[in-house]
């Protein structure tokens, strides 16, 4: 390994990390890898992130060997394009976080929300594949969901599940629309939409296939009072 190998004028052309978001905020800095070559992501992985884990999202295989030559140990999860380091995650505090999943298909996303969540410290719960094709599915899922500090439930398509969530419990919900979806779908603009006019109170928007976003929002909701 050859964590802080790399120094801040080293990074200065493409990087300047933000050491004291953690002290700052109690959460530290995200590496977003889409744009980024592996050798920038690869350099910023050996400079480290200051206190807290490090995440990197949206992270291709090419980004993920070039963590893992500086981090060698660090976690994996290539479906939800996801890299933690340390590979444990912290031990959980606060309340229960629920991510669901509406589709097989949404799943991808909602890995990403329930791996930041977690590696953020809480206690997360994954449900898949309780769309409203078949609304028994999410009902039997109703004394977990009930359970829970604040549900985020992923989904693309006509993007209706958050609504239904929101109805049945008492917990706020963190809507995340996919870009899941035949050509009307508008690659998650027509869950987007659904979902920021959501019938039902207490339901709070992300951007399109923001697991990320998601997962944070739900953390910082369930944090210890």
């Amino acid at each position: 390994m050859h964590g802080g190998a790399v120094g801040s004028a080293e990074l200065a052309d493409f990087a300047r990390l933000d050491a004291e978001r953690y002290a700052r905020r109690g959460y530290p800095e995200a590496v977003y890898c889409e744009g980024k070559t592996p050798a920038q992501v690869g350099a910023i992985a050996a400079a480290g992130g200051g206190s807290g884990v490090m995440l990197f999202t949206r992270a291709s295989d090419e980004h993920a060997a070039a963590v893992r030559q500086e981090r060698p140990d660090a976690f994996h999860d290539p479906d939800a394009a996801l890299l933690a380091y340390p590979p444990q995650p912290p031990a959980p505090v606060g309340g229960l976080v629920v991510v669901v999943a509406a589709g097989t298909s949404d799943l991808r996303v909602a890995k990403e929300a329930m791996l930041t969540a977690r590696y953020l410290g809480r206690s997360v719960e994954l449900v898949v594949d309780v769309g409203v094709a078949g609304l028994h599915r999410v009902l039997a899922q109703l004394p977990l969901l009930r359970r829970a500090r604040v549900v985020v439930v992923a989904a693309g398509m006509d993007g209706a599940l958050p609504s239904v969530v929101a109805g049945l419990i008492s917990a706020p919900v963190v809507a995340l629309p996919t870009s899941v979806g035949y050509g009307a779908a508008f690659g998650g603009l027509a869950p987007l939409l659904s979902m920021l006019n959501a019938c039902a109170p207490g339901v709070a928007v992300v951007n399109i296939d923001n697991g990320y976003g998601a997962g944070h929002l739900a953390a910082q909701i369930a944090a210890p009072s």
